[in-house]
């Protein structure tokens, strides 16, 4: 819904490749968004894959791989487009994304994962890694995250789009890397905020950090082959990563208050929470231990993602999104755990 608020004044087309799923999200977008190119796969592709799939139907000077657990600002394709339009050499653009808390996700910008810089993270120096450019500020970076990767059509298929040797993790670091290789120059653009709930995509298990491992170790035969020794030290180091104990701890909040920011009342959302509601327009200041629920009908996209950037340091406050004319309130109160879709 966002993304299509957010084109609704730019000659775009949404394309959604869906890799097998087997939840209904392909019925529901061809009974809520006809308009949506849908592509559905009979078989699970992957990430690179799959959005290989997408981007060879695609018509446009430019293409945005986004992910579906991602809520982007009226306003930010045009922002991010006008940009583009005034840099030369253009490789990949990449913006400010946070989580449902509204708290800053680093990965937004990164630097090369040469060995090196990945034995400094390893051992404590995130900076080495993450980089030195300030969250807001907008600024010439190495690598970009594919929950959202802006680029020109033909600097995607010049590069061979994505890695297909990657099936999941891994495949944005190999395309910022090859498109900085063909002298292209990503950028990162803090000016446009966008939400990415993150573990929608995959739960942060042992099982994701073999997978991600098992990427960084595609990552470096390709790009960083100094020979038998180097590659034998680069297996060790991964190997002792994925061996690593891995424990989601997820802090867990208490709700003692339901705050609706809304202009509609709902009986059968009160009955799904059991809970008596609140109805507020105050966006300043809410008590602690409350589910605030920000309705798209009484306010914009931009609007949510300000409130949850004001208040990603406040504790115990739980935010929900609930979308224009639907029937569930969706968010995520961990950037490792997948989030919540409450239906009334």
């Amino acid at each position: 819904m966002s993304v299509q608020k957010s084109i609704e004044n730019i000659d775009a087309e949404i394309i959604v490749v869906d890799n097998n799923s087997t939840d209904g999200s392909c019925d529901m977008i061809k009974e809520n968004f006809p308009v949506v190119k849908l592509i559905q796969n009979t078989e699970n592709f992957g990430f690179s894959k799959g959005n290989n799939i997408g981007v060879s139907v695609a018509t446009g000077k430019y293409v945005c791989i986004l992910n579906p657990d991602t809520v982007v600002p009226e306003n930010g394709f045009k922002e991010l487009l006008h940009f583009a339009k005034n840099k030369n050499n253009l490789g990949v653009i990449g913006c400010h994304l946070i989580d449902g808390t509204g708290a800053f996700l680093p990965e937004s910008k990164r630097n090369i994962p040469t060995p090196f810089t990945a034995l400094k993270k390893i051992l404590g120096n995130d900076r080495a890694y993450y980089g030195r450019l300030n969250e807001e500020a907008i600024g010439s970076v190495n690598v970009l995250v594919g929950a959202f990767m802006l680029l020109k059509t033909d600097v995607y298929k010049a590069v061979g789009g994505f890695d297909e040797d990657y099936f999941m993790y891994g495949e944005d670091i190999d395309l910022s890397y090859k498109v900085i290789k063909m002298g292209f120059q990503n950028y990162y653009y803090g000016g446009v905020s966008v939400i990415h709930f993150k573990g929608e995509s995959t739960i942060r298990d042992k099982t994701y950090v073999k997978r991600f491992y098992g990427a960084m170790k595609v990552f470096y035969k390709k790009h960083f082959y100094y020979g038998i020794v180097m590659l034998f030290l680069v297996n060790i180091g991964i190997k002792l990563m994925s061996l690593k104990p891995y424990k989601i701890i997820v802090k867990e909040r208490k709700t003692a208050r339901i705050i609706i920011v809304s202009k509609l009342e709902n009986t059968k959302l009160e009955q799904q929470l059991k809970e008596p509601l609140s109805y507020s327009e105050n966006l300043e200041n809410f008590e602690s231990n409350s589910m605030v629920i920000l309705n798209t009908a009484a306010m914009t996209f931009q609007r949510i993602i300000n409130v949850l950037k004001s208040h990603k340091k406040s504790q115990n406050i739980m935010f929900r999104i609930w979308p224009e004319g639907r029937n569930f309130i969706i968010g995520s109160d961990s950037a490792i755990a997948r989030g919540e879709v409450i239906k009334f």
